[in-house]
């Protein structure tokens, strides 16, 4: 198995590009949370002219609707939701400088074009391992949006938090190139 690269945000262009579909990282540093409901605020508030409640230059954005925080810890249960929910939003959010996305599942062809010309990358987090990524969040903290609840824009601290490079900015796509060596046999 490869070797862990470390990454401590901000997720800089350069460094969004040195990454690679099928790479293993652990992640230290701020993080954001925001779904669709998120997403959509966003993208309207930018069509009407107005600033985002979150500068996403060189940010990472978590696809999570998490649990409620048992007494003492800071974030309950934290699994990724499914990605495509948030396609129709996605390239906006990328042209005001997001630089990497995590959740689950595929992502549309034009969220793939979207991240090649801004330099972007799509990491996976393990769906069914919501508790166990939970113990990488270590602080949870509601931005904008909280009449959301689990779906507010949120700022998260994490600590090693897993995820593998699915969609680089080159647009190699990892779970692709996992199945064609499949289809090889």
């Amino acid at each position: 198995m490869q070797e862990a690269i470390r990454i401590v945000t901000p997720l800089t262009e350069d460094k969004a590009r040195q990454l690679k579909a099928g790479d293993f990282v652990l992640i230290t540093g701020t993080i954001y949370t925001a779904r669709d409901a998120a997403h959509k605020r966003m993208v309207e508030a930018l069509a009407a002219g107005e600033n985002l409640p979150v500068d996403f230059k060189d940010q990472i954005i978590y696809y999570v609707g998490p649990a409620p925080a048992k007494p003492g810890q800071p974030i309950g249960s934290a699994g990724p939701t499914t990605s495509g929910r948030m396609d129709a939003y996605t390239p906006r959010i990328l042209e005001e400088g997001l630089r990497g996305m995590i959740g689950k599942g595929y992502r549309s062809p034009e969220v793939v074009e979207a991240m090649k010309k801004y330099g972007a990358v799509y990491f996976a987090a393990t769906g069914g391992a919501a508790a166990l990524i939970a113990k990488a969040i270590k602080k949870y903290e509601i931005v904008a949006y909280q009449d959301l609840g689990p779906e507010a824009l949120a700022r998260l601290t994490v600590e090693n938090f897993p995820a593998i490079v699915v969609i680089d900015s080159q647009g190699n796509n990892f779970y692709n190139e996992g199945q064609q060596k499949y289809r090889n046999i």
